[in-house]
């Protein structure tokens, strides 16, 4: 495959650690994302990252970026709490104290995920085209010719959509994959830590992740503390780097089934950062002061509304010139921190199949799509029977806790 030609549609997380990694291996690769610019729209804010994602990045980011990574996660948390709404302790698990937290196979931190986006696309400007939104593909014997809204083409060897859960490539690849509605809803917001505010953090926060419940709605909260800021980080470990100003928060998430919520979901995805403030506000009305007074101190503009989707299983198919990763393919609850894990290792996994020497990429996709549909619906399938059981209780962070506690001395990578 000496000479490839790799298109990626996406520039999200699994799209720019793949094509880290293809960079690394001097493959010619360029990456077209739909979005005008990285920052236009809300993707979220503090990220888990375990084992999968360690092995990815070490694997396929260039060893000063990996660096800057670990300089820029968030302190490990201790332990994973259940709190009830008036800040009883329902349930702790305490994390190894002799787990290696920053070794790539047993990682376990959080990060903010625009700073890892920003460290992922490092060296990558050249390569990646904003406001190209594909719409459709042809493959013929010698490539693959891409088709984008303003009625451009572009050719490749190979194609992947890492386009996330609307993928067009998905839809012109597998046009029978479907995505589920699981029911739940979340509103995601960010509080800003300063003294005021760590004063109102209930200790357990202060610990770990956490996560709330009072009667059928319920808070994930988490902090993301940086080790350093990422633009001291950024000039100290890789002076070429630039990452944006992000100060110490508090991610909070308020779910409940889209039934709990005031609106329907027409009306909750139109509304204004204020108003969705506002609806997780009253969610909350009855708990404990110092989590109100947390929410009445959130960033109000920087709050919005997730829909959780989750992929149908699809069956085997006949490996081609494209192939897809993350979202794209196997979209998943965000509850259990595998979305972007899975993604990141989709990337490392698809990486080494087309780096690997062979001739055949038909037989190289084919590997890698074999392995990525048993461990990638596996996760689905989890997250699944998880959402089922969050139904029959009636409250989404049942997801957090009850089939999906992490075992004392176990793997990190079970807790959110």
């Amino acid at each position: 495959m000496s000479g490839l030609r790799v298109a990626v549609a996406g520039a999200g997380l699994g799209g720019l650690c793949l094509a880290q990694g293809l960079v690394r291996a001097g493959v010619d690769v360029q990456i077209y994302e739909r979005d005008a610019a990285p920052d236009i729209r809300s993707q979220g804010y503090r990220l888990h990252m375990d084992g999968r994602a360690g092995l990815a990045l070490h694997t396929c980011l260039p060893p000063e970026l990996f660096r800057l990574f670990l300089a820029t996660a968030s302190r490990p948390s201790r332990k994973f709490t259940v709190l009830s709404a008036q800040l009883r302790v329902m349930h702790e698990t305490l994390g190894d104290p002799n787990r290696d937290l920053d070794k790539p196979e047993t990682l376990s931190t959080s990060v903010n995920r625009g700073t890892l986006r920003e460290i992922l696309g490092a060296g990558l400007r050249d390569r990646i085209h904003q406001g190209r939104e594909l719409v459709g593909y042809e493959q013929d014997a010698h490539g693959v010719t891409l088709r984008f809204v303003d009625g451009l083409t572009e050719r490749a060897d190979v194609l992947v959509g890492a386009d996330g859960v609307n993928s067009a490539v998905s839809r012109t690849m597998l046009p029978a994959a479907t995505i589920v509605d699981t029911g739940s809803r979340i509103i995601y917001g960010k509080t800003p830590l300063d003294d005021e505010t760590r004063r109102l953090l209930p200790s357990a926060v202060r610990d770990g992740f956490t996560a709330i419940i009072g009667g059928r709605v319920g808070m994930a909260a988490g902090l993301v503390e940086f080790r350093q800021p990422p633009p001291d980080a950024a000039a100290a470990i890789a002076p070429g780097v630039r990452l944006s100003p992000v100060s110490d928060y508090l991610m909070w998430g308020v779910s409940a089934q889209h039934d709990r919520f005031p609106e329907p979901d027409a009306t909750m995805a139109q509304m204004g950062a204020a108003a969705l403030h506002a609806v997780a506000s009253t969610a909350i009305q009855s708990w404990h002061t110092n989590l109100r007074a947390l929410l009445a101190k959130a960033a109000v503009e920087e709050t919005f509304f997730v829909r959780v989707r989750s992929s149908e299983r699809v069956p085997a198919w006949t490996p081609s010139r494209v192939t897809l990763l993350g979202d794209a393919i196997h979209a998943m609850s965000p509850a259990r921190g595998s979305g972007a894990n899975t993604a990141l290792l989709d990337a490392v996994n698809l990486c080494a199949a087309l780096t690997a020497g062979g001739t055949d990429v038909f037989a190289a996709i084919g590997e890698y799509e074999a392995r990525m549909r048993d461990y990638g619906f596996a996760a689905v399938e989890a997250s699944r029977q998880a959402e089922t059981q969050t139904a029959r209780r009636g409250n989404p962070l049942w997801l957090w806790i009850f089939n999906h506690l992490p075992k004392p001395g176990g793997r990190g990578d079970r807790v959110h």
